[in-house]
C-alpha cells in the first residue's frame, strides 16, 4: 500500500520551486495558483529569501502550491487506483484534501490564504513561538510543559515533541531542559496547534462554512488522532480545529502502518517526512519528490516497480 504525504509549515527553503518553473506547464500552474491566493508564488519559490517565506501569510499557500505541483507531476487522478492512502501534516492536510478530492483546488487555496493570514494575526497578539525538543521521557516532558504553561504542538514520532507557548517560558526550558532531551528553538512567528490559535480557529469555521465538500476518493487520516475519515465535511471540520489543537502525526504514521503501508511518497517541499518515517516505519521505502526528476521515482514506487 502506497501513501501520498504532504509536509507542513517550515519544510520550505529559499529557491525551492525553480526546478518546477523550468517546465511549462508547472509554470503556468503555479502562475494560477498565485491569481487565486493574490501572491506572486512564483516570485516567492524562486528568489525571495528565508525571512520573506518564512512569513506565515506566504509560507502555507507557498507550501500547499508546491505540494500542488507535486501532485499534478504524480497525475494522481489517473493512477489512484496505485494509491492506498494520503495524509497531510498541519497545513498539508490542506493539500491532502485536495489530493483526495474533498476539497477542489480552489477551495484548497481559499482555505489555504485564509487559514496563513488568520493564523498570522493571531501570532501577532502575542510574543510567542516554538522549539522541538528531541529525545528524553515524554511524560516528564509534559509535566514539565504543565509548570511552564507551554503546550505539546507537534507529536512527530521518532522521540520528536514540538512545544510551543510564551517566549520566556521557552527559554526555561532551553535553560533547564529535562534530563536527556535537547531542545532547539524554531524560527517560526507564533505558538501554532495550541490555544493562543483560537482566533484563526474562530475565522476559519466561518469560511469553511461556505466550503463544498465530497467524500474522499482514497483513504485519508486525521492529525486529530490519526483516525481514517471517511466523510469529507468531518476531515474539514477536523482540519479547522487542528489550527489550536496537537498535531498526532505519530499517530498518523502508526494507522499507517497498521494498514500495512508498503511505500511512502513525500510532495514538496519534501524530506522532513520522509525522514521522520524513516526512524518510525523502520524499511519502508520512501520517495522525497523535491524536484520534478524524482517523479519517476515515484511512479515506479507506485507501480511496485
Amino acid at each position: 500500500m502506497i501513501v501520498v504525504v504532504a509536509p507542513g509549515q517550515g519544510s520550505q527553503t529559499p529557491g525551492f520551486l525553480e526546478p518546477w518553473l523550468a517546465e511549462s506547464r508547472f509554470r503556468e500552474h503555479l502562475g494560477e495558483i498565485s491569481e487565486t491566493v493574490g501572491i506572486d508564488l512564483v516570485a516567492h519559490g524562486t528568489t525571495s529569501d528565508a525571512d520573506t517565506i518564512r512569513d506565515t501569510a506566504v509560507a502555507q499557500p507557498l507550501i500547499v502550491a508546491a505540494g500542488l505541483l507535486a501532485l499534478q507531476g504524480l497525475d494522481l487522478d489517473t493512477h489512484r487506483h496505485l494509491v492506498g492512502g494520503i495524509a497531510g501534516h498541519s497545513v498539508g492536510e490542506v493539500t491532502a484534501a485536495a489530493g483526495a478530492g474533498i476539497l477542489s483546488e480552489e477551495d484548497a487555496l481559499i482555505l489555504v490564504r485564509e487559514r496563513s493570514r488568520a493564523m498570522a494575526q493571531a501570532a501577532a497578539l502575542e510574543a510567542t513561538g516554538m522549539s522541538a525538543v528531541l529525545g528524553g521521557d515524554e511524560d516528564a516532558l509534559l509535566a514539565r510543559l504543565v509548570e511552564l504553561g507551554l503546550e505539546p504542538a507537534n507529536f512527530n514520532g521518532g522521540g520528536q515533541i514540538v512545544v510551543a507557548g510564551a517566549l520566556d517560558a521557552l527559554a526555561a526550558l532551553q535553560a533547564d531542559p529535562v534530563p536527556g532531551t535537547r531542545v532547539i528553538p524554531l524560527q517560526v512567528a507564533g505558538a501554532f496547534h495550541t490555544r493562543y490559535m483560537a482566533p484563526a480557529v474562530d475565522h476559519l469555521r466561518t469560511v469553511a462554512a461556505t466550503i463544498a465538500t465530497r467524500e474522499p476518493s482514497i483513504p485519508i487520516w486525521t492529525n486529530r488522532d490519526g483516525s481514517a475519515v471517511a466523510d469529507g465535511r468531518e476531515f474539514l471540520d477536523l482540519l479547522v480545529g487542528q489550527v489550536s489543537s496537537p498535531v498526532r502525526w505519530d499517530r498518523t504514521m502508526a494507522a499507517m502502518a497498521d494498514s500495512g503501508v508498503s511505500g511512502i511518497i513525500e510532495l514538496a517541499p519534501a524530506g522532513a517526512l520522509v525522514g521522520l518515517a524513516k526512524r518510525a516505519l523502520k524499511g519502508v521505502p520512501s520517495v522525497a519528490v523535491k524536484t520534478p526528476d524524482d517523479l519517476a521515482a515515484a511512479h515506479d514506487l507506485m507501480n511496485g516497480k
